[in-house]
């Protein structure tokens, strides 16, 4: 009896600690990700693209190969260059992706509601879906 407790522990902090490294992981890969979009960077935002993504950004809306998505992102980056991110929700869903909701602010003066997703592919987290919607 003590012996399969000792087991259940061993395993439960095997667990633990898994899952931390994990969060630690997508917790970076979400602050990266939020950092290339605070300076316009739309070829750090692409690094983390999957061979595909979700992208709806005003006149561009649908599922883009990785060098379509970095394009468009880029484009609509020189059309808005971003002078502030704040981020005030980020969390986990159901399934294990991260997700994270913010504000981007602009040079023009116009507010975007930001949302990115990353889902776990095979071992690795990727950036599943970006959004930047008018407010």
């Amino acid at each position: 009896m003590k012996k399969t407790l000792t087991h259940i522990i061993f395993l439960g902090i095997i667990l633990l600690l898994q899952a931390s490294t994990a969060f630690s992981q997508t917790d970076s890969m979400a602050r990266e990700i939020a950092q290339a979009i605070r300076q316009g960077n739309a070829r750090e935002v692409a690094k983390h693209f999957g061979q595909n993504v979700d992208l709806t950004l005003p006149g561009s809306e649908g599922t883009f190969s990785k060098s379509q998505a970095e394009v468009i992102l880029r484009n609509f980056f020189s059309r808005n260059v971003p002078t502030a991110l704040s981020i005030p929700h980020q969390g986990t869903s159901r399934d294990g992706s991260i997700y994270v909701i913010g504000t981007l602010q602009t040079r023009g003066g116009q507010s975007y509601r930001t949302y990115f997703l990353l889902k776990k592919v095979s071992d690795n987290f990727q950036l599943h879906q970006i959004q930047f919607e008018p407010q």
